[in-house]
């Protein structure tokens, strides 16, 4: 049996070289063709996988929304025991996204309000759903804290997170350690 990864279909690489393409110069600075161009097809032959730019962009921001909440619930199954051992797998899980998707960061902060209300109102429920699993952990780590203040507390620690796409190299395991550290140690806080 192999454990390779199955290579990408052509619509995960379109989709990836989108990310890329819109994260370096943003939506309307990219057209079909180079998007085409950049997965070795023509602009138009992208319509065979996508209605257009915004079908591409919706299941981007929708696709990671819905990633990252699926993933995080199964962390929290999988670390079911002490509140601590379930936060370190959401932060684990949190810092792979943050360190493997920098695209998908910055095409969210600069991109999400050209999604059409649908799909923008989708982003935010996933969202939510997803800042719900930790702010439910971080109440069973901290129980002495308002949930207010713990809803605040998980907002900053994703802030630090996703500051991944503005950081300056250290490497993949220097980096990983640092926001492991800094994210524990901002959950730390609420007890001081």
């Amino acid at each position: 049996m192999s454990t390779r990864a199955a290579a990408p279909t052509r619509r995960e690489q379109i989709l990836s070289e989108a990310a890329r393409l819109f994260a370096a110069r943003g939506f309307h600075g990219v057209g079909v063709d180079e998007i085409g161009a950049a997965v070795g097809i023509s602009g138009p032959g992208l319509y065979r996988h996508f209605a257009g730019k915004d079908a591409m962009l919706a299941e981007l921001l929708v696709g990671i929304s819905e990633r990252l909440l699926t993933g995080g619930r199964h962390r929290v199954a999988e670390a079911a025991g002490t509140p601590e051992r379930v936060l370190s797998s959401l932060i684990d899980g949190h810092i792979d996204f943050a360190l493997d998707d920098q695209a998908l960061i910055t095409l969210h902060d600069r991109e999400l309000d050209r999604l059409r209300e649908a799909d923008r109102k989708l982003v935010r429920q996933l969202q939510r759903q997803y800042v719900e699993l930790w702010v439910d952990v971080v109440r069973a780590l901290h129980p002495e804290v308002g949930e207010a203040e713990v809803r605040v507390a998980v907002h900053a620690v994703f802030g630090l997170l996703n500051s991944t796409p503005h950081l300056a190299a250290l490497g993949r395991e220097a980096t990983e350690e640092l926001l492991r550290r800094l994210a524990h140690g901002a959950f730390g806080a609420l007890s001081a």
